[in-house]
């Protein structure tokens, strides 16, 4: 075998290898943004399987505010739909409006010292917080394995091989922009 001929091969070789390389991190990328997500997911639907349970608690002593829970409880289906359909974009609506929803339910619940003092309601409220914090981290940590994909995708050479196999952006978790304002506490306690 010839000196050339040997170093085509080696060169060929190395190239395949270079390829194999860039297309299994691609997969593992993409990989974890869909474990990123099913994390959210669990904690969406914990917090799905909570909310149901608060309004009912929150019911029994609010009878004159059943608009605030009909918020909620519209609010909870708009996320449901959203987890199921994996729609990041509208799940970010949909959790604008359940977080609006929420804060007005737990401002109200200030005017009922009998619901505050309810040991189911305390221990619903916080859990609920629990898991919006925990929902909080996901979303940072899915935003953060979006934003690895995404540019990853957009790089030379991973760009050729990410579109040659079909690689494709994904959508970070947005917000509406009510959500980023700072909450004026004072308007929550406002009857």
């Amino acid at each position: 075998m010839s000196v050339g001929l040997f170093i085509v091969l080696a060169l060929v070789v190395t190239l395949a290898l270079y390829v194999v390389l860039i297309y299994n991190n691609l997969v593992r990328l993409k990989h974890n943004v869909s474990q990123a997500w099913s994390n959210i997911d669990v904690l969406l639907k914990q917090r799905h399987d909570e909310l149901p349970k608060l309004v009912e608690t929150c019911k029994q002593y609010m009878k004159h505010e059943r608009e605030v829970l009909e918020k909620v409880t519209q609010a909870r289906a708009e996320v449901g739909k959203a987890r199921e359909a994996g729609n990041v974009d509208a799940l970010g609506v949909a959790e604008t409006h359940l977080r609006a929803g929420l804060m007005s339910l737990f401002a109200v619940a200030e005017n009922y010292p009998e619901l505050k003092a309810n040991e189911n309601f305390q221990h619903l409220q916080n859990r609920i917080s629990q898991l919006e914090a925990q929902i909080a981290d996901r979303r940072e940590y899915y935003n953060d394995t979006v934003n690895a994909n995404n540019v990853r995708i957009e790089q030379f050479p991973d760009a050729v091989i990410a579109q040659s196999f079909g690689f494709g952006p994904r959508h970070l978790l947005t917000f509406a922009e009510a959500e980023l304002k700072d909450v004026n506490v004072g308007d929550l306690f406002k009857s």
